[in-house]
């Protein structure tokens, strides 16, 4: 057995990496730097005195993100199968370095962010990563227990409750647990927990949570939203402009950003809103810059580039060598499918404002590139599937 395994560890030397894969993510990268120069400029302008202070960061953290990409695609990844338990306590732990005085930042009403002198990044970017690691070698070791209600759903689902606990309580940070969620739940199906399970859970999940929320709201009326920041971002998304220079104020720019486009966009570059009615365009609201300067054309091709990472993702997934690979790679491909979903959701008004960034073009530099470590990982499993 263990020759078996030095054998296909020493063949996937010898097979190509998917270049399909590495063309798409070049592409992604390249259109993302262009946005965040283009959207960033202005604010950065005023801030900074320099329009290309955001782009200028954002492109060394490419660089540096493209180092790691290679990488990870050259590193034994076989070895997260045999530390997801360390590799779990440490993506719990690393979400409470928030409440360390001096290294925790509070913004915006929340704790997400961690200093470390030269940059700021959230700990949950990496909690993520370690939460699709931790899951591809649970499932992986006990693949025989997943058809069972308490060990193969309930059990699984249990060591989501800490991380998402941390992050909901202490840094306020509802977007990442939605993606946690959404991993967790769809390598659990793609590893063989039974779909009725979460149905059930889902229906009668929903139910109360919808009961509650209702129950209220009409306990404490319309002025839930002043006393509630979520309650008051759901009442926003519903009628933003009832509140159109407060709560509403963002999604209303956003949808004159998109207005504007039209269908080939008002030219790169040439965008209105960005001079300071979207806040911060270059971060969570890129994707409407994009379209006021790109239009339905720039939008539609972006979308099919994502489609195509999506593809190649599952494709990988589904030859992957074995079970830990194959979600591996399912959760990395989900993670990059549900920001896309939610932040292209939120900007068009789809969905309430969840502060959910879009891989690849939303500026943050370690984000980037931990965002490209994992495509590493993704074209390292490419490597030692079977032909894609």
């Amino acid at each position: 057995m263990q020759k078996k395994e030095k054998n296909n560890i020493q063949n996937t030397s010898t097979k190509q990496t998917d270049f399909v894969l590495v063309i798409i993510i070049i592409l992604l990268l390249s259109s993302g730097i262009i946005m965040v120069l283009s959207a960033s400029a202005p604010s950065a302008l005023s801030e900074t005195g320099s329009s290309y202070t955001y782009v200028t960061k954002q492109a060394i953290f490419a660089v540096i993100g493209l180092g790691v990409m290679y990488f990870f695609s050259r590193f034994d990844y076989r070895i997260f199968k045999k530390l997801y338990w360390p590799v779990y306590w440490a993506s719990v732990g690393i979400l409470l370095l928030v409440l360390i005085p001096g290294l925790g930042i509070s913004a915006n009403g929340a704790t997400r962010w961690i200093t470390l002198g030269f940059t700021q990044f959230q700990p949950s970017e990496l909690t993520k990563v370690g939460m699709i690691i931790f899951y591809a070698g649970y499932l992986s070791d006990h693949k025989k227990e997943l058809r069972d209600f308490k060990k193969g759903f309930l059990k699984p689902l249990a060591f989501l409750l800490p991380p998402v606990a941390i992050a909901y309580v202490i840094q306020n940070h509802l977007s990442v647990c939605l993606v946690m969620g959404s991993i967790t739940v769809v390598m659990m199906i793609m590893a063989g927990c039974r779909m009725s399970h979460f149905i059930f859970s889902g229906l009668v999940g929903g139910g109360l949570g919808g009961g509650a929320l209702a129950l209220y709201m009409l306990s404490k009326g319309q002025s839930a939203g002043s006393e509630s920041f979520r309650l008051g971002r759901i009442l926003s998304f519903m009628d933003p402009w009832a509140d159109p220079t407060g709560t509403g104020w963002q999604a209303i720019q956003s949808l004159y950003a998109i207005g504007s486009g039209g269908i080939f966009g008002v030219g790169l570059g040439a965008s209105k809103q960005k001079y300071l009615y979207i806040p911060e365009p270059q971060n969570d609201f890129i994707f409407s810059i994009l379209a006021e300067e790109l239009g339905f054309v720039g939008c539609t091709v972006v979308i099919i580039l994502f489609a195509l990472f999506i593809w190649r993702g599952i494709l990988i997934a589904m030859k992957a060598p074995d079970m830990f690979s194959s979600l591996l790679a399912t959760g990395i491909t989900t993670l990059v499918m549900v920001q896309v979903v939610i932040n292209i959701g939120v900007v068009t008004n789809s969905i309430p404002n969840t502060g959910m960034p879009l891989p690849f073009f939303s500026a943050g530099g370690t984000a980037l590139t931990i965002l490209l470590g994992m495509c590493g990982i993704l074209l390292n499993i490419s490597r030692s599937s079977s032909k894609v």
